[in-house]
């Protein structure tokens, strides 16, 4: 019998099995092969995986619940009657998160990630129980653009801290079970509509940003940084060429940015859709719009996490045709979403966008690693937040400006298929590296 253990050769050095290997039959060159095994990782590796988790949860839950509370809200302040006012208010949240999405990554790439996960929950969630004593509308747009500034430190620095402790075998499905929560909290941003309904707005602000602030403190209690990070060496950058990782890492942003534009829709405007097109109430437009798009997507993120893993162990370009695969999904279903005649096909067209988006979200991280040196793991993705988040704030407001004059938001959702069908076959420009991992061969 024959083992596979790792060494940090690459695959295409000699003797390393690259090279003077023949490719095996019916697949990839050698270079892009690996075996099906894979380095372990420590307890506490899935460890931090949980214990982002519920982060995960509130990133999304707090910020998703206005969405869904909208009409409850407009009876207090009745500047949010206005469909463009609304999506001003949505779209502040998205601009300031973009603009300092860079920021954060920077951030989080020369600080500890542990402390900045920390600060950054707290905030953002004593902002989320301010907002339910909120009293105007320049109250609840002064607090949603500060809760930009602090969700914004979250996400590069979480990433960045599971890809720290998850090489690449084991990178894509750890991702994908972090972003779940991010998927979780959406859905749960449907039960917002509910409570605001059955109780108050303002207890549902409340209530989630009192539970962020107590789980801040158990995360300065069991939360570890990474020791020992190995930092990319220039030999990486230059075997790489920082030309091809450059031009690599501008398409991998285009690839990124162009899905936040159907993304945003659905998140930020399903709801009123429903409304619209099939007269359902505040809180079953937003249970049903939530909970079947973030569902689908909870399963696609571990779906593509585990497929890609799998996948990257025969091609390198593994994780990017999973990527692709789940853009391309997205194309069809913006349609149904847009302009199926019933109920049960727009949620099929909704649960199908889920589930793709998912399978794509799962590996933009585990992308970049690939492309990226380790250094810039937080910054790169900041950068890709940027683009993609500015994308989401351009859209949101457009889309209520539309329907303010007459065009039906189901138009505009159905023209989201374009920039998901563009990003899908950028998808297949990428040529990720076997950067910053191990390669597995036969001894």
């Amino acid at each position: 019998m024959r083992d596979s253990s790792l060494t940090t050769r690459k695959s295409h050095e000699p003797g390393a099995g690259g090279a003077n290997r023949p490719p095996p039959a019916g697949g990839a060159p050698a270079s892009e092969h690996l075996s099906a095994n894979g380095p372990k990782v420590s307890a506490y590796a899935w460890a931090v995986v949980g214990l982002l988790w519920p982060v995960a949860v509130l990133n999304y839950l707090d910020r998703q619940m206005l969405s869904t509370m909208g009409l409850s809200i407009k009876v207090d302040i009745v500047e949010l009657q206005s469909a463009q006012n609304f999506g001003r208010l949505m779209a502040i949240f998205l601009w300031v998160y973009a603009f300092c999405s860079p920021l954060g990554g920077i951030i989080a790439d020369r600080v500890s990630r542990k402390w900045l996960i920390v600060a950054s929950l707290g905030v953002w969630s004593a902002v989320t129980l301010l907002m339910g004593r909120a009293g105007s509308f320049q109250q609840l747009y002064a607090l949603r653009a500060l809760m930009g500034v602090s969700e914004a430190l979250y996400m590069p620095a979480g990433l960045a801290l599971i890809a720290d402790y998850h090489p690449g075998p084991t990178r894509s499905l750890a991702v994908g079970a972090h972003l779940s929560g991010v998927y979780l909290g959406q859905a749960l941003g449907g039960i917002g509509g509910w409570v605001a309904q059955a109780i108050s707005w303002r207890a549902a602000f409340v209530g989630c940003g009192t539970l962020g602030v107590c789980y801040a403190l158990v995360l300065m209690r069991f939360l570890r940084e990474k020791k020992g990070e190995p930092k990319s060496s220039e030999v990486a950058i230059k075997s790489a060429g920082t030309g091809v990782a450059w031009r690599g890492y501008l398409f991998l942003i285009l690839c990124f940015s162009l899905p936040s534009l159907p993304g945003w829709a659905v998140k930020n405007w399903l709801p009123t859709l429903l409304q619209d097109r099939f007269g359902l109430a505040q809180a079953p437009s937003g249970l049903w719009a939530t909970m079947t798009n973030a569902g689908a997507a909870f399963g696609g993120v571990i779906l593509g996490g585990w497929l890609a893993d799998r996948w990257s162990q025969r091609t390198v370009r593994g994780r990017t045709y999973v990527s692709a695969l789940g853009l391309a999904m997205l194309v069809p279903a913006m349609v149904m979403v847009g302009l199926a005649p019933g109920f049960l096909l727009t949620m099929a067209g909704t649960a199908m966008f889920g589930l793709g988006f998912g399978m794509f979200d799962a590996n933009n991280m585990p992308i970049l690693c690939q492309i990226a040196p380790t250094r810039f793991r937080a910054t790169g993705y900041g950068l890709m937040n940027f683009l993609g988040i500015a994308a989401g704030a351009y859209l949101t407001p457009l889309l209520g400006k539309l329907k303010d004059s007459g065009v039906p938001l189901a138009v505009g959702f159905a023209y989201c298929a374009v920039p998901a069908l563009v990003a899908a076959a950028l998808m297949f420009l990428l040529r990720p590296k076997d950067r910053d991992r191990g390669t597995l061969v036969s001894t």
